[in-house]
């Protein structure tokens, strides 16, 4: 992944990439705007919504300038830090400079994101209570968890993977 993820970068004369992926259907767009105006700021290397993790999984949006993405993939000897392109960022405060974003309380115990198929079920649920639609945004699906708290219950058995489970 990292070397697509550079090479679509270098392709593109890109200088700065965003990173969301495929199994967060509910990604949230004013949170990747906040991300990514960090990096613009010129105040940091890499920025994400998952330095300290208050948002639901799902919720995961990271950014990074070029130069600090070129450096990055140069020093990116094992093999989970190909597969999953950014952890040396985190893994390295001391040669990136990095920011993130918080939510105002603790969300983290919600996972939003399609691993499994337990979480397909309930990002079905979630669609069907919008009745379908893509224009609704975090914070409504976080009050529709508020008034069905049954359903932060279809996936809670889930255990997200750790970065070394390839």
């Amino acid at each position: 992944m990292l070397s697509r993820y550079l090479g679509a970068a270098r392709a593109h004369q890109a200088d700065a990439v965003v990173r969301v992926t495929s199994d967060c259907p509910l990604i949230e767009p004013r949170l990747i705007d906040r991300v990514v105006d960090l990096v613009q700021g010129g105040g940091c290397d890499y920025a994400s919504t998952t330095l300290t993790r208050t948002y639901p999984r799902g919720l995961d949006v990271e950014a990074f300038t070029m130069e600090s993405f070129e450096r990055l993939a140069g020093g990116a000897t094992e093999e989970y830090e190909r597969v999953h392109v950014t952890p040396r960022y985190y893994q390295n405060p001391d040669q990136f400079r990095l920011s993130g974003i918080e939510a105002e309380r603790d969300y983290s115990g919600l996972r939003w994101t399609v691993d499994t198929a337990t979480d397909m079920a309930l990002v079905r649920e979630i669609y069907a209570h919008f009745e379908g639609r893509d224009d609704f945004d975090w914070r409504q699906v976080l009050a529709l968890f508020e008034s069905r708290p049954e359903l932060a219950e279809i996936n809670a058995e889930i255990q997200q993977k750790e970065l070394k489970d390839l």
